[in-house]
């Protein structure tokens, strides 16, 4: 599948990269100490850190990926995003207060004043090791589905597009970081908005309108009903839904550093709700494309793949490729390139910060001045965007290689959201304690990434439940030890 853009196209992409460099630019001048560079000072106005959080939840992979599982399936990832609710407001209840009266920067020092050294620095260098992975798959496929527009190769625009990120979050730290992410947001919204109201058009059009199709393979349901956790039934979605959400509003420092950077504790969590509150009807726009295109292209399919279009992730790129006339093609590139970029800004100033609190002035220089501490923020920020680009660069040619990474990093990551729940339950362990839970934790989950397709004679050691409940389990078991230990301390006391 190619794409042509036209002068026109590229000139709005163009200008999009301009844009935002001029905005780290802009903001250079405000960023002068290391709490301007990592919330803000604290001044960004409840909308905007909604629009940077909810910036947060999406992607490129979001962009492309979500539309493909409507088109394949159905709508079961849209209770995924219902689940937000009940979990934003237990954040808002237990957990915004606490971090807003400890005023943590990095969320990892909880677990610290919590758990102990041991659980903030597992937390905080699984955090930063997932960042990478996480930054070299997005800038990946962001590179690859431009590579169908644009006569570059795949690794000059993976180099383009991660030098452009760096330098406007080199230069403007988190105000520009929170100020791209509003643009980035209105671009995305505005784009993703248009594609739905383009294809509403041809599918409801005429006596037997296509959306017809789509009614009849089902393809708005919510999935299965049946009580079982081996398929993406409502009841494992609403598992994952809940976890998943948890993690995020609760223990990832992307999310919790962006509503940090509000005045005040209401504004904090004003900005959960904005952000939830746009995610959601968000969401159902993304899941709605992909119906519709399942519906724009029945009794096309021929047509989809002879042009090599053959998964649904693939649908929607064709779409933009063939249907959108000059301009509008380029708006909807740079909102898919906005969506990377946001995802991709978010990870260096946070990995920045980790690195800096958790790390630098944790163990090597606790009385370091605002001059060092800006500047290894700055370094970081260089040395964890090489390090994110050097990676979407081996993907080119080793993408099983680093597949293998992002699962290991995500092994030793599953277990953070286990410690945070501990965190609030107040559950205190020793340290090689929580070395064991952390372990059976770890345990757990390269079981149940692993244990799939065994040979017969281990069949009885294979692991049966669907795959994204990994991380659940591994939480659940981390919960379950250290419930026991915590047992066993209270009566020898």
């Amino acid at each position: 599948m190619v794409g042509n853009l036209g002068a026109f196209d590229i000139a709005i992409l163009a200008a999009y990269c301009v844009v935002v460099v001029a905005l780290g630019l802009y903001y250079q001048r405000k960023c002068r100490t290391a709490q301007q560079f990592m919330v803000a000072d604290r001044t960004i106005p409840a909308w905007a850190a909604g629009l940077a959080v909810m910036s947060a939840y999406t992607s490129s992979i979001s962009y492309i990926a979500t539309p493909g599982k409507a088109y394949d399936s159905d709508w079961h990832v849209f209770i995924f995003s219902l689940c937000i609710i009940p979990v934003a407001w237990l954040v808002c209840r237990y957990a915004v207060p606490y971090y807003r009266k400890m005023q943590l920067v990095s969320v990892y020092e909880f677990l610290e004043e919590r758990l102990g050294a041991w659980g903030r620095v597992y937390a905080a260098l699984s955090f930063v090791l997932l960042m990478v992975g996480r930054m070299a798959v997005i800038l990946y496929l962001v590179s690859v589905l431009l590579h169908s527009f644009v006569p570059w190769p795949i690794a000059i625009i993976i180099v383009v597009v991660g030098a452009i990120t760096i330098a406007y979050t080199l230069l403007g730290g988190m105000e520009a970081v929170i100020w791209t992410d509003v643009m980035q947001s209105v671009v995305m919204i505005v784009g993703i908005v248009f594609c739905a109201v383009s294809l509403s058009r041809d599918i409801f059009a005429g006596p037997e309108p296509l959306v017809q199709a789509a009614l009849d393979a089902d393809k708005f349901s919510l999935g299965s009903r049946a009580f079982s956790f081996s398929s993406r039934t409502v009841w494992v979605m609403i598992v994952y839904g809940v976890t998943e959400n948890l993690r995020n509003l609760l223990a990832d420092q992307n999310y919790v550093q962006k509503y940090s950077t509000v005045p005040t504790e209401r504004q904090a969590k004003r900005s959960v709700w904005i952000a939830m509150l746009i995610y959601i009807p968000l969401t159902a726009i993304f899941l709605y494309i992909g119906t519709a295109l399942f519906a724009f292209y029945s009794g096309r399919e021929g047509e989809l793949v002879t042009q090599g279009v053959v998964k649904g992730d693939q649908v929607f790129p064709y779409f933009i490729a063939t249907q959108l006339p000059a301009g509008l093609k380029g708006l909807i590139l740079a909102a898919i390139v906005a969506a990377a970029m946001s995802t991709v800004d978010s990870a260096l100033n946070c990995s920045a910060t980790v690195l800096l609190l958790d790390f630098y002035k944790r163990f090597i220089r606790r009385q370091v001045g605002e001059r060092g501490s800006l500047l290894f923020l700055r370094l970081m920020t260089v040395l964890w965007g090489v390090l994110g680009t050097a990676f979407a660069l081996l993907m080119i040619r080793a993408q099983n290689a680093l597949d293998t990474w992002w699962q290991i990093s995500g092994i030793f990551g599953g277990g953070i959201l286990g410690l945070f729940l501990l965190g609030l339950l107040r559950v205190r362990l020793t340290l090689w304690q929580g070395l064991v839970a952390v372990g059976v934790s770890i345990a757990v989950i390269t079981w149940g990434t692993f244990a799939r397709s065994l040979p017969e004679r281990l069949q009885w050691a294979q692991c049966t439940f669907e795959p994204i409940l990994v991380g659940a389990v591994g939480t659940a078991a981390l919960i379950a030890v250290a419930l026991i230990f915590h047992l066993l301390n209270s009566r020898r006391r």
